[in-house]
């Protein structure tokens, strides 16, 4: 398909690069990104020829600052005159939501607000530039906060959120913090570098098994919603699926011989 708000590439190794792609309006979306995004995840979870997915943003100050609030029209996200006939952004935005179920790793750069943390909170992990900065601007606009960081909930403590939502534009999270309470899993110099590195990672991770993966992803994710022993009973049902298929794709005793040193982080 062709996108007008996103760059898509898939290349032989597996990986579908995902690009936001309206640095003009500092990657923010509007009606047309949500509907390619809800296309998108459904093309990428169909299609064989992608194991992992690199979810970035075209270079520029910001990730993303969420929804444009200056869309007007048929662009606009929300449209206050028929408030029952409005959803959830997120429901479009996030691989999850969309039961996509194949690895997807976030690489983050710049500015990172708002609407953005759909994204950010769907992803199986997150890596960050230097110069990445979280925060949520809505309640200093008089906007209540709250999809969004129910959603970051289910990624950080609850204190962090809440610090985030409480103080609005008056304080910005640093990578280094981001790091320390877990909202990204590391910090790369550069936007180049940064790219580069989630690349890399991702053609480790799809040189495993593609039913392995996706099984583990949805296993995982689906957990989160339950008690931890209806939790673990329901998983039970993802290796018996899809062990057998995942196991049969592999040559196991090759596998294990080529076993070389451990990568340490």
């Amino acid at each position: 398909m062709e996108y007008q708000t996103l760059l898509v590439e898939v290349g032989a190794d597996k990986i579908a690069t995902v690009t936001i792609n309206r640095p003009k309006a500092m990657n923010s979306f509007n009606t047309p990104m949500l509907r390619e995004f809800a296309q998108l995840w459904a093309a990428l979870q169909n299609d064989d020829a992608v194991s992992v997915i690199v979810l970035r943003a075209a270079e520029g100050r910001a990730f993303s600052t969420g929804a444009d609030v200056k869309a007007s029209g048929d662009d606009a996200v929300v449209d206050y005159s028929r408030p029952f006939d409005q959803r959830d952004p997120g429901e479009f935005l996030g691989p999850k939501s969309n039961r996509c179920w194949k690895p997807v790793i976030g690489a983050v750069h710049g500015l990172c607000c708002a609407g953005a943390f759909y994204w950010v909170s769907e992803c199986d992990f997150v890596i960050c530039s230097d110069d990445a900065e979280f925060f949520d601007p809505h309640v200093t606009y008089g906007l209540v906060a709250a999809i969004e960081p129910i959603g970051l909930t289910y990624r950080i403590p609850y204190g962090e959120v809440m610090r985030m939502v409480l103080l609005g534009n008056d304080e910005r999270m640093s990578a280094k913090t981001a790091l320390r309470i877990g909202l990204v899993t590391e910090i790369v110099d550069g936007h180049e570098p940064l790219w580069q590195r989630a690349q890399q990672l991702a053609a480790r991770i799809a040189l495993k098994p593609a039913i392995a993966l996706q099984g583990s992803v949805k296993a995982v994710w689906e957990s989160q919603d339950l008690p931890r022993y209806a939790a673990l009973a329901q998983s039970m049902k993802n290796p018996m699926l899809g062990n057998p298929i995942a196991q049969a794709t592999l040559d196991r005793d090759a596998l294990l011989a080529s076993v070389k040193q451990f990568e340490v982080r």
